[in-house]
């Protein structure tokens, strides 16, 4: 078998042989310029027409066609000066060579070379084409060009070359004509209906090549037959993925065929037929492996489908019972007896991790077990929580005693929306942080959690260890650490109305709306669960006058004269004394270098008994000298006679509001001290109805670090029940649970109640109360 050489290089092994082969080359193309030298003349034209194939930059003057003379002076010139040996050799290379150029065909296939840019592009015009370009390729040699030393194997077979065409079929001649556009490649043939080899296809091509020349007429005919013979650049090659390179030498026929031929050259009709009948013909053709697996499957199915959907819904409509039933003969045929569970195991099973199980932090060091009040009393702890369990969440039913609520305070009009996300536990403490983060159409978010409706407390003291935000001398941030009665619930707008901050027990002009003053005094609705509500109206416990009052343990803020933290600490109650002033001579001020009395002492909303403490920067996030954590409290009595309320800052206290200082006052009667049980609330906000805020000093995001909170009351009087026995309020929120639970509602009315009747201003009665 005959090994095709697609570079013609002969592995010339030493220059003498390469001059032979370059000598006996030369000289057969010399022997075939004579045999035609009386072929007519080229026209001008075609000598004058530019390569199309050439670049832009390249030579052009190798493409003009020697005259016959020039081309017989040059190579009776180069045949002198050549000193190659023109025996031909049978056994050399050269031989080879030679023997390859007068045998176009050999061992009964078609040789021929490499194309390189011609045999790409599929010529129409082939022998127009060839004769023109065996032309040029011979004024290349003839004329000296060594671009290549081994130009040799570009060369033709050495056969007679034929006349130029005539004038009137090169009249015809374009260039463009000699280009022909690539036929569109397959790549997925029709295997039925190829039984032959691709040589053999090759072989077909060439007759019918030659009967299109055969019918364009005699005259180009026969010009064509003889470049047919000569002419390497025409003959078709298979270029298909599926034979060699070129496939015509690789006889391997597609008719046979291997096992993996369906994937590398699917048939898309036999794919389609196949597709409509997949399923039928995998499940004739299933093993019994596969059956298997298919039957498990399908009981597994029909497992699931009696344990989630018949059993529960035959369960539930009483079809059957899982416990006795005893037999009475009645229509219904079955009646149910009264049974007792069986004891099944004296194992008692470990609580979760995650849920305490005594109201006391056991990371509470036994130190603060106890604190002193103001009598020199020990005061019990109640609760604590230390906050050193990492990573708690504080959504909606995450923790025991704390929420964090997903809302927008709108009562301050904050700037920023309370998120859960803020609030987590990290390295010891509770971070509540702020953010410039836009959520629901708002440019900051922050963190709250309060204890509302979980953990409450009547009387006692509340304790918190806080670092608070940002630096201490910039002012615009709004820490809050502060109490509430449980009737409203912070952020809800239809809980608080009516409710906060009223502490009152009386009836008379004090529960009216505005405080019965036509002069501003007051945009309160007046108290909705007073003392003399009407017999079956709505009230929590008729006959006691109920509300939300409020004690801020701190509301931070910034002085910018001094360069220093402040903390706002006040009590906020309704109804209000004229001017909103109640009796300073029972009002305790214990430093009045560090504190004293704020010149704010409320507004339309509510009154507020405050005092203001400076507070040293280093108990703040950031400065020199920072992260400092710092105690803030409360101590309450809400006694009638001797009732106090005290705060702390440190250890120190800074001010004590006695019982007697909210004495009758014009047309209102006494404010009570709390008697409600208070919620606790820890929160960071920001808002333009607070103070100042330098934008530019506030870097964000800032956090508010809580250590630890701790309640501590009175030996004997405990109370941590959000409802107890003389103030409930579970059934009142359970009754009202739209109220309380939509954010979005600002008004008792929107929720879809009305305020309750009272004898004072209704016309009804009260067996709990009278006003004489």
């Amino acid at each position: 078998m005959s090994v095709r050489n697609l570079t013609n290089n002969r592995d010339i092994h030493n220059e003498n042989s390469i001059a032979e082969s370059e000598h006996s080359f030369y000289s057969s193309n010399e022997q075939s310029r004579q045999n035609s030298s009386s072929e007519p003349a080229i026209d001008q034209h075609i000598r004058g027409s530019r390569n199309p194939f050439l670049g832009s930059e390249e030579f052009n003057d190798d493409y003009i066609i020697p005259s016959k003379d020039d081309e017989r002076q040059e190579a009776n010139e180069y045949s002198s000066s050549s000193s190659v040996n023109y025996n031909n050799d049978p056994n050399s290379d050269t031989s080879l060579l030679i023997n390859e150029k007068n045998s176009p065909e050999r061992n009964g296939r078609r040789m021929s070379d490499y194309k390189g840019y011609y045999a790409k592009n599929n010529l129409t015009s082939t022998n127009n084409f060839n004769n023109y370009n065996n032309n040029e390729y011979n004024n290349n040699i003839i004329s000296g060009s060594n671009d290549n030393s081994f130009a040799s194997h570009l060369q033709p077979p050495d056969k007679n070359l034929p006349s130029h065409p005539s004038s009137n079929n090169m009249s015809t001649f374009s260039n463009n004509s000699l280009i022909k556009s690539p036929p569109p490649f397959d790549r997925y043939p029709l295997v039925g209906t190829r039984h032959i080899s691709m040589a053999q296809s090759q072989s077909q091509n060439l007759i019918n090549e030659k009967k299109r020349a055969n019918m364009t007429g005699s005259s180009s005919s026969a010009h064509d037959s003889s470049l047919s013979s000569t002419n390497l650049y025409m003959s078709e090659q298979d270029f298909s993925p599926f034979g060699g390179y070129p496939a015509s030498f690789f006889p391997l026929t597609l008719d046979e065929k291997e096992d993996d031929d369906y994937i590398h050259n699917p048939n898309a009709e036999e794919e389609a037929k196949l597709d409509k009948r997949r399923f039928v013909e995998d499940f004739k053709h299933m093993d019994r492996r596969s059956f298997l697996g298919l039957l498990g499957i399908l009981i597994l199915f029909m497992a699931g489908i009696f344990i989630f959907i018949v059993l529960p819904a035959i369960t539930f409509s009483g079809v059957v019972y899982h416990h006795e039933h005893t037999h009475t003969g009645n229509s219904a045929g079955f009646s149910h007896s009264n049974t007792t569970s069986k004891l099944l195991t004296e194992y008692q099973y470990p609580q979760l991790a995650a849920i305490r199980t005594a109201l006391v932090d056991p990371d509470t060091p036994d130190s603060a077990k106890t604190r002193e009040a103001k009598d020199g009393s020990k005061w019990e702890l109640v609760f604590s929580d230390e906050f050193n369990a990492e990573g708690r969440t504080f959504y909606d039913g995450d923790d025991q005693f704390w929420t964090a609520p997903d809302i927008h305070y709108d009562a301050t009009k904050d700037l920023e929306w309370y998120s859960p996300d803020a609030v987590t536990t990290t390295n010891g403490t509770l971070k509540l942080r702020m953010d410039a983060f836009k959520n629901h159409d708002l440019y900051y978010r922050s963190g709250m959690v309060q204890s509302w409706n979980k953990l409450c407390f009547t009387e006692g003291a509340l304790e918190v260890s806080a670092n608070l935000p940002n630096y201490g001398r910039v002012t615009g941030l709004w820490p809050g650490m502060w109490t509430m009665g449980n009737l409203g619930r912070p952020g809800y707008l239809a809980s608080t109305q009516g409710v906060w901050p009223y502490s009152y027990e009386s009836c008379d002009a004090g529960i009216t709306p505005n405080q019965s003053s036509p002069d501003g005094l007051s945009y309160l609705p007046g108290q909705k669960l007073s003392v003399c509500t009407c017999d079956s109206e709505d009230h929590p416990n008729q006959g006691v006058g109920r509300g939300a009052p409020e004690i801020d343990i701190l509301e931070g803020e910034a002085d910018t004269i001094l360069g220093v933290g402040v903390a706002s600490q006040s009590l906020q109650i309704a109804p209000f004394d004229i001017w909103y002033m109640p009796d300073y001579d029972f009002i305790e001020v214990y430093n009045f270098t560090t504190t004293t009395m704020n010149t704010y002492a409320g507004g339309p909303f509510q009154q507020a008994i405050s005092a203001i403490s400076t507070l040293n920067i280093t108990w703040y996030q950031f400065g020199e000298e920072a992260g400092y954590f710092q105690k803030y409290a409360i101590e309450y009595l809400n006694d009638d006679d001797d009732g106090y309320i005290r705060w702390f800052v440190g250890e120190t206290p800074t001010f004590t509001l006695y019982a007697t200082s909210l004495h009758p006052n014009g047309n209102i009667d006494w404010r009570r001290i709390s008697k409600e049980p208070m919620s606790a609330i820890l929160n960071l906000g920001i808002s333009n109805n607070w103070a100042y805020i330098d934008w530019q000093y506030i870097f964000f995001p800032v956090t508010m670090s809580i250590d630890y909170v701790r309640l501590y009351q009175p030996k004997g009087s405990t109370s941590i029940t959000c409802d107890p026995d003389d103030y409930p309020t579970y059934d009142y929120i359970q009754s009202h649970l739209n109220a309380y639970y939509n954010a979005n509602l600002t008004s008792w009315e929107q929720a879809g109640y009305t305020f309750p009747k009272n004898i004072l201003t209704g016309s009804c009665s009260s067996s709990k109360f009278s006003l004489s």
